[in-house]
């Protein structure tokens, strides 16, 4: 009997979580894996926030917590603490109900969300993403049928920085009304962001040309430590009175990756237009996921609407995004007393979980072959893979790694 899946093909591996499963199986004890995008400690551990323990532990205790559905927008003290989170408490936006929030399966599920609106309700067929970006970025607007997928300049490799001309320039050459996916803060892949003065072109551009912004938020407050420093991007876009989406998760900033938490922002002209697009995304997510789980959501709401948890949590913020700084100061300095042909200033510079080494994918190859050192084959790696005690070694590897094998 013949299937009827006999023309299936198996799906190309996804590197990321391909080369994680390779890290496991290799019994080199000195493994170090630097490729999947979740934080680790000093013992390259996973870290459960000790906010999120106390605040679970007081869920788990509460006897007025059922299992019943949240409203199909989400729980929505958390949609309420999320979009004040990205906008500031007293944001004349969040005050005039202009921005609105609904809850997501995780930044992933924002950007999804996002996505079909612009697309199937608004009828846009365009849209650009970073180049380089997340891959899921352009592979959610496939998903989703837009017709024409395009990418705008942003690294500019021979400079290892923005290419500051070649964005500007791409986003110009638009046509109006396409959408336009901008990192928030700590720019995935790369790491590099555009200063304050090159992100007030970037708007000028989006305004002039009638673009739409979907900013990706996926690291707010666990860039630099500062929840308001890192949310500086829609509160740009918010004060030139812009409409536009956010896609916020949690999922790095609480370490909650498997409880699946975001949050879609929504900004537009007034508290009512802001209510008839909720009322269509409600709809989406009807035919979608239908109703969001409730665990995660609960505790990032109790965690930001009790002053004393928020300031923890917080700390707890700080505590990684230093880590991770100190890291890049070690990577660099490493590199710089080797003697590594090249100018490696920019893993200092770069900001975020994310180092866009300039590393090739045969040095890539190189480091997992010779030292079990896996990292993205784009030259990418996790900051927060390194420690203290493996910096030494992923550094020598690195050296060897230029010096013996062609880019």
């Amino acid at each position: 009997m013949t299937s009827v899946f006999s023309n299936v093909q198996t799906a190309p591996s996804i590197e990321v979580f391909a080369l994680t499963e390779q890290f496991k199986k290799d019994s080199n004890p000195n493994k170090v894996n630097l490729t999947v995008g979740a934080y680790r400690t000093e013992e390259c551990k996973p870290w459960v926030l000790p906010v999120v323990k106390t605040v679970e532990a007081q869920l788990a205790a509460d006897d007025t917590l059922d299992k019943e559905y949240l409203p199909v927008t989400g729980l929505p003290d958390f949609c309420a603490s999320a979009v004040a989170v990205c906008f500031g408490e007293g944001h004349p936006m969040v005050l005039s109900q202009r921005a609105d929030g609904i809850q997501s399966l995780g930044g992933t599920g924002a950007l999804r969300l996002g996505y079909d609106f612009l697309r199937c309700i608004l009828g846009r067929d365009t849209i650009y993403v970073s180049k380089p970006t997340w891959g899921n970025h352009k592979g959610i607007a496939q998903q989703c049928g837009y017709p024409n997928v395009r990418e705008y300049r942003y690294w500019l490799a021979s400079g290892r920085c923005l290419d500051e001309q070649g964005m500007l320039e791409d986003l110009t050459a638009a046509p109006e009304g396409s959408v336009i996916v901008l990192h928030g803060v700590a720019h995935n892949p790369t790491g590099c962001d555009p200063t304050p003065e090159q992100w007030e072109k970037i708007l000028a551009v989006i305004k002039q040309r009638n673009l739409f912004p979907l900013i990706d938020l996926a690291y707010q407050g666990f860039a630099s430590g500062d929840l308001d420093r890192d949310g500086r991007v829609p509160r740009l876009f918010a004060d030139h009175n812009m409409e536009f989406f956010v896609a916020q998760s949690f999922s790095k900033n609480f370490g909650l990756y498997n409880e699946r938490v975001g949050n879609l922002a929504i900004v537009t002209q007034s508290a009512e237009i802001t209510g008839r697009v909720k009322s269509q995304v409600r709809n989406i997510i009807r035919k979608t996921w239908s109703n969001p789980p409730s665990h995660g959501a609960r505790v990032v709401a109790t965690v930001l609407r009790n002053p004393a948890l928020a300031a923890e949590w917080r700390e707890n913020i700080k505590r990684m995004a230093e880590r991770i700084v100190l890291m890049r100061q070690m990577l660099f300095q490493k590199l710089r007393a080797l003697g590594t042909p090249g100018n490696w200033q920019h893993i200092t510079d770069q900001i975020g979980m994310f180092s866009y080494t300039g590393l090739s994918a045969a040095q890539a190859e190189y480091l997992r072959t010779n030292y079990a050192i896996y990292i993205m084959s784009d030259g990418r790696i996790n900051m927060s893979g390194l420690t203290s005690k493996t910096v030494d070694r992923v550094a020598q590897a690195m050296h060897e790694a230029v010096t013996k094998c062609s880019a």
